[in-house]
Formats: structure tokens, sequence, C-alpha cells
């Protein structure tokens, strides 16, 4: 196990086509024994950032610190790092023992029997005991993807780096295998640097996520700090499945209440004025769909698009004014399609972010939230 520092890493592709900044001066700091998870869209420089760790890019600027050495300048077999990418990457004509213990042959001064006893030791974790003489034409996806770690973490290494291992898998075993990696994390306790573009996986099975964006880190925080109170419109609006509603606001402040009205001039909530930063006359304003209640009624702002049943909640998609915005109900709360509605949308509740920025000026008051249900 090991901490693990990036300190103003950098990376930029220079080719014939002119020079892309893939990471801009990224720090992070993973503590000895985290699980940490790089979250963010496609493209957003989290796969870089980690091939970087690995030692498969080279660093434009900045450092790399594995307990404190420096190394950045190293080949990744001086690193003690070990990745598994999104392919499972294994060699066909080797059976899954061979494959899993095909690193400690060639990196290690281990015996035969020691090498055994430690590929045994790891099958037995990982539940492929029965299957390390099986070719990987012979496994399953998720048998696949357990050889795959066990070569990785076989080897003992500091730094575990996972490369989006799961997006090859049904969504029944990536579930699956969530549960899997936290139960070997767990028991291994090994620093972990997991990346993914699934925000699912980065909140459930994290202790901490770093997001990125466009090459920048845009917020570094426990998962249930990000969605409550994220440093930025983006943030806010990557995390939370479905995702926040936004709308630009113009806010009348009236004494003691406030209107909030939409570019079409609709009325979205009215709210006190003590519950607004004070000096915001524009803003974006961010709503989750959980924190959306609505009631019908024939003069509503809003009608009913669309309604999604899923088994224990009832997504309702609505239309107000020219733009979409989505409600989370539960199932005993039905509305009809074109059915005139009017939403209910409480102060602490409300997410407000610069316009022009995209900072965040306000975050929704989980404490006020529950004590107001």
């Amino acid at each position: 196990m090991a901490n693990v520092e990036l300190v103003d890493v950098t990376k930029i592709y220079d080719d014939a086509q002119g020079t892309e900044t893939a990471v801009d001066s990224v720090s992070i700091s993973v503590a000895d024994g985290e699980f940490l998870t790089i979250v963010g869209p496609s493209g957003c420089g989290k796969s870089t950032t980690l091939r970087m760790l690995a030692g498969l890019e080279p660093v434009t600027e900045g450092s790399i610190l594995i307990d404190g050495r420096e190394v950045q300048h190293l080949v990744p077999s001086e690193r003690n790092v070990a990745m598994v990418f999104q392919n499972f990457a294994l060699y066909t004509k080797m059976t899954a023992r061979e494959n899993i213990g095909y690193g400690l042959k060639h990196s290690t001064r281990l015996s035969r029997p020691e090498r055994q006893e430690r590929i045994a030791e790891m099958a037995e974790l990982l539940g492929i005991h029965d299957h390390l003489d099986d070719k990987p034409a012979e496994l399953s996806g998720g048998q696949k993807q357990r050889v795959a770690l066990g070569r990785a973490l076989v080897r003992e290494p500091d730094v575990f780096l996972l490369d989006e291992p799961l997006s090859n898998l049904d969504a029944k075993l990536r579930s699956e295998m969530r549960t899997e990696l936290q139960r070997i994390h767990d028991q291994l306790g090994v620093t972990t640097i997991y990346v993914t573009h699934d925000q699912k996986e980065a909140m459930t099975m994290s202790d901490r996520i770093a997001v990125m964006n466009d090459g920048r880190l845009q917020q570094i925080a426990t998962a249930e700090s990000a969605y409550d109170r994220p440093a930025n419109q983006f943030v806010g609006t990557f995390l939370g499945n479905p995702a926040m509603n936004t709308a630009t606001v113009t806010i009348e402040r009236h004494d003691e209440t406030a209107k909030l009205r939409t570019d079409g001039g609709t009325v979205l909530t009215t709210v006190p004025t003590q519950a607004l930063p004070s000096g915001v006359s524009e803003a974006t304003v961010g709503i989750r769909p959980e924190d959306v209640e609505l009631r019908p009624d024939p003069n509503g702002s809003a009608s009913v698009a669309v309604t999604e049943f899923q088994g224990n909640t009832n997504y309702v998609h609505l239309t107000l004014d020219d733009q979409s915005l989505t409600a989370r109900l539960t199932t005993n709360q039905t509305f009809d399609r074109d059915e005139r509605v009017a939403l209910e949308i409480d102060a602490p509740d409300l997410y407000l972010f610069d316009t022009a920025t995209g900072e965040t000026l306000k975050t929704r008051d989980r404490a006020t939230h529950a004590a107001t249900r």
C-alpha cells in the first residue's frame, strides 16, 4: 500500500495537427489504502491521467509521487503499480492459472511452488479456483474479468489502477462486480484508483471521487458531498440520474419573498428572500428530480410529456415553456400525458449557479430539506 500524489500534472499532445492539452495542471492526493474514483465524460482526460500514473504516457509537466518518491521518470516496472484495462487483455493460449502467474514469473524471484501458492490464494479470493485450468475462451465475461484482476493483484502492488474495467460487462454482471471490487479492496486494503465515465459506479464504490472535465479537475470530495455541494454547475449536472434540472432565471425580490422567473416568463417557484444569496438578480437554478413535487392543476405552469415506470419509482418528464424537466415520484403518484400540473419546489432544495462562470452560489440544504419534509 502507498499514498499517491499528483502535483500540477499536465499532458500535452503535439503532432502535425497541432497541440492538444489532454490534462491541465491536475493535482490529486490519494491516501494510503484509499479507493478513489476519477469520473468524467469521454475525452475529459481521466484515462490519460491514469496512464501517466502507470508510466504508459510520459508527463509533460508536473510530478507524480508514490510514498513520497517521484516516479514520473521511471518505467512502469519500477513503480510497483498494477493496472487492469477495459479489455481483459488475456493471453488466449494460456490457462487462467498461467495468465494470473505471468507477471510473477517474469518480474519476481519467487520459486515455482511460491508462485503457485500465491496464484491459488488469489483465485480463492476471487472465486475462480475451479477455473484455473480453463482458457479464456472457456470463461464467462465475469470470470475473465476476475482473471485480469488476479493477474494485477497477485503481484501485491503498492497501487492498483483500473481503467473502466466493467464497461464490457452486462448490467447485472457490472452490479455484481462493483460489489466484488469493493469486497476485494476492503480485504486487501491496497490503494486503488479507478477510472470510469459511469457516475453510478463512482458514487457507489469510492471513498472519494475526483470529477474531471476538459482535462481539468473540477472537484474532489466524497460522493455525498459532491452530490449535495457541487463546486460548480458541471459537477451538479453530471452527478445524479436522472440529471439535475436547470433553468436560467431572473430573481424578482418583493420584500419577504422572491420569484424565480424563467426566460419564458413563467414563475418557476416563489421562495423566502432570505433563502437566496444577496445581490444576485440572474442565475441558473438547479433542482434535483427527487426535489420536484407535482400536483394536478388545470392552470399549472407545466404539462406532462412522458411518464416512465421504474418499478418503485415514476419518472415524470415535463415541459415548461420550451424546456424539459424531470420529477422523480413514488409509484402511487400518477399523471396522464398532457395533464397540466403545478410545481412545488422548496427553497432548501434549490441550487443556484453563476450563469456566466458556472460557479456555485447556493447548494441544497439537506438538513433543512429533511426537517421540512
